[in-house]
């Protein structure tokens, strides 16, 4: 019994209430006030009387990570549950009520249903889809809101349009989903048993032919072998009867249905008429047989029971074909190189076949001598080369060839598979670059630089060198990008000239480039990966190729005098050289048996990998040195926002790594991320947060200078010559193990 509504016996309901913020519920649109907070809370939040706040959608619990939308975040994730409807049949005396089975997709990403009836064989009714993927509403009184993930368990009822189906199973993924964001997901259950299909599946187990059918099935091996096609190369030499000729054909025998099919190939200027086809295709006899009549080679043979055909007579199948014509047929077991067939008459002496013919008897009869028959034809026809007119000095000679060709010039065809292939792809260039010298006695032409580029997607090569500072020559374009032909051939030529490619590129090679003698001696990181990568294409950079070109020379001096060489400059004794030692000594045993290119591939692949560390004295000089150029010195308040951080330790005075990024963030400075990743593992204490003390000490360079190294690690600017003096193998400071080298060509 509650109390009366009197003064003093009533309690402020806002007692203890620290929210009070009102929601927006009117507003005006086109100079009529509507109310627009239909949805909308009271004061603080708080539901109006009546109103139901339910969520329209799925809400889901929140994770770790950043928020995603539902749409990114459940992408392609779909929960699928097992269920059941029943339905009422009207007007059937066997079937008062049948049981279907559905599957219900719920779509996390939008809260859509989609549901499925599976096809089953001859049920009377359609099937398939049942309720197209949309956002279903509940029943009513509650038709105004949606079904979300809340209303979908296993045992639990739904109701889709006045259809009732229980949910009886769900897969793995909805089990795990379910279990995840906190619902206990039932044990599956049985769904009922359909009672007119028990009725129908007894009925149909209990029929059998009334008549002995003879199964004729030929789709199995239609689908099985359609498209495939035997094919053989055949003469039939018929130059023993007047007017005879040897005449040549190509025989296709189709797996998909047993047919043959004969074409000739018929020679230049035969005379014959321009139709190949000698034997369309159909079944080949092995015999000659005669027409007949038409129903004498039926499928089936019928006995006569009762009567004849006009007085109501009665016919059966008849299983043992009695009267039947048997008519051999060639089949693939029938044709073989050397076999002479029956074509009608006509010897047609099998001689080859093709790659796909051999592969299929060998892997189904065992096959495995395939020679090709050589007939004497004694009247060869002889294969007339065409001959392309000369060149005639106008634009390319693809472009003159071209113009000759047809009536109305066209522009060559470029190689357009060849150009998507190996076109730039975002940071894949498809681009070799290599660093080249001119060969000559000059001095001054020998010390220039040049960076030769060939492009993988049209062959083309351009030349670029870079400028030096005093050296009295221009740096720039030298050669512009195009293909560029091999010395050595005639100008005017009927032949269409070769083209440098990318088997002339690597290091050790010499090109020809306008008449400059190009030797390319190094290489950047990029084309030796891609040629390691692409190693079929590139027999330099093949492993296997370089050891078995080594494996053949002459072992027994070769690898002692070898090993002597390495172990003079391995001072330790360790087994590992530096690159310049290992391929000097190669050079001193080998000379020129192995290229630049290969050995420099024997040392990456016995090659180990450094990693070059940093002191904190240079981390430090860098550091300040960015700072001082950008007169930063705001070190009083950096301490402060440091110690007010929310991670700050005061008894260890340290910060964790992240809020010390954080601050450094919001003051800007002017130090680069790899920098200040190497400065915070550089100031870390055992404990895993940053020392402030250290910190502050290493980046104030106004109290605590700290002395710039001789060398530090700096990028090298582009327009210093020094780079090109050495190679990338050396920048890199490779080390070789040459031990395991050794090793490799013993046999160990």
């Amino acid at each position: 019994m509650s109390l009366p509504f009197l003064p003093g016996n009533s309690f402020d309901r806002k007692i203890g209430q620290n929210k009070f913020h009102l929601s927006h519920h009117f507003d005006k649109y086109n100079g009529v006030n509507l109310m627009v907070g239909e949805k909308k809370p009271g004061v603080g939040g708080e539901p109006l009387r009546g109103q139901d706040l339910r969520n329209l959608n799925s809400v889901y619990p929140r994770g770790e990570g950043s928020d995603k939308p539902a749409w990114v975040a459940f992408d392609k994730q779909v929960l699928c549950f097992d269920a059941y409807f029943q339905e009422s049949v009207v007007e059937r005396p066997g079937e008062q009520f049948r049981i279907r089975y559905v599957r219900i997709y719920f779509y996390l990403e939008d809260d859509t249903i989609h549901v499925v009836e599976p096809r089953t064989k001859n049920a009377g009714y359609n099937q398939g889809t049942i309720i197209n993927r949309h956002r279903i509403p509940r029943p009513p009184p509650y038709d105004d809101t949606f079904y979300t993930v809340e209303d979908f368990n296993v045992q639990k009822e739904v109701v889709f349009y006045g259809k009732r189906f229980k949910i009886t199973s769900c897969d793995q993924f909805t089990q795990n989903f379910l279990t995840k964001i906190g619902v206990r997901v039932a044990d599956p259950i049985e769904p009922p048993k359909d009672p007119y299909k028990g009725i129908r599946e007894v009925n149909d187990g209990a029929q059998n032919p009334l008549r002995p059918y003879e199964r004729i099935d030929t789709l199995k091996q239609y689908l099985d072998h359609d498209r495939q096609v035997l094919r053989f190369t055949c003469i039939w030499d018929d130059r023993d009867t007047k007017f005879g000729e040897l005449r040549r054909f190509r025989l296709h025998y189709y797996l998909a249905d047993d047919t043959v099919e004969i074409l000739e190939i018929l020679a230049p200027n035969s005379g014959r008429d321009s139709s190949s086809t000698f034997l369309s295709r159909q079944k080949l006899p092995m015999e000659i047989i005669h027409m007949g009549k038409p129903g004498d080679k039926p499928t089936r043979t019928v006995l006569n029971v009762i009567g004849n055909f006009f007085d109501g007579g009665r016919y059966i199948l008849d299983n043992l074909k009695t009267g039947a014509i048997n008519v051999n047929y060639y089949k693939d077991s029938d044709l073989m190189i050397g076999r002479v067939i029956n074509v009608f008459g006509r010897k047609v002496l099998l001689t080859d076949c093709d790659e796909f013919t051999k592969e299929f008897y060998r892997n189904k009869y065992g096959i495995d001598s395939f020679s090709p028959v050589q007939y004497d034809s004694g009247n060869n026809m002889r294969r007339v080369e065409r001959m392309n007119p000369p060149y005639n000095g106008f634009g390319s000679e693809e472009d003159s060839l071209a113009s000759c060709q047809k009536m109305v010039p066209e522009p060559p065809k470029k190689d357009f598979i060849k150009w998507m292939a190996y076109d730039r792809n975002g940071l894949e260039s498809n681009t070799l670059r290599f660093l080249a010298r001119i060969h000559t006695k000059d001095p001054i032409q020998a010390d220039r630089r040049f960076i030769v580029s060939y492009f993988l997607s049209d062959d083309s090569i351009m030349v670029h060198e870079p400028p030096v500072r005093n050296s009295g020559i221009n740096g720039g374009r030298f050669l512009e990008r195009g293909r560029v032909k091999k010395p050595g051939q005639p100008m005017y030529s009927t032949k269409l000239p070769e083209y440098y490619n990318y088997k002339d590129m690597f290091v050790g090679a010499v090109l020809q480039l306008n008449n400059f003698f190009f030797i390319l001696y190094d290489a950047d990181e990029y084309c030796y990966e891609f040629m390691e990568k692409n190693s079929n294409m590139f027999q330099y950079s093949n492993l296997n190729n370089v050891l078995r070109k080594f494996r053949s020379l002459n072992q027994t001096e070769l690898i002692g005098n070898l090993e002597s060489n390495f172990r003079k400059n391995d001072n330790f004794n360790s087994g590992v050289i530096g690159f310049t030692a290992f391929f000097s000594a190669l050079k001193n045993v080998l000379g020129d048996q192995l290229n630049e290119q290969e050995i420099i591939t024997l040392a990456r692949s016995y090659g180990l990998e450094t990693k070059k560390e940093y002191d904190s004295q240079s981390i430090a000089a860098v550091a300040q040195e960015h700072l001082r150029k950008n007169n930063f010195d705001l070190f009083a308040r950096f301490r402060d926002a440091l110690q007010s951080a929310d991670s700050f330790n005061p008894n260890e005075q340290s910060l964790s790594v992240n809020d010390a990024r954080s601050v450094i963030k919001g003051f800007k400075m002017p130090i680069p991320d790899y920098l200040l990743d190497m400065l915070l593992q550089n100031t870390r204490l055992e404990s895993g947060n940053i020392c402030l003390r250290n910190l502050l000490t290493t980046l104030n360079w106004r109290e605590n200078p700290v002395a710039a190294p001789k060398e530090t690690f700096q990028n090298i600017r582009p327009d210093d010559s020094k780079i090109f003096e050495t190679s990338t193998l050396e920048r890199q400071q490779l080390r070789v193990n040459y031990s395991a080298l050794i090793s490799e060509l013993n046999g160990n």
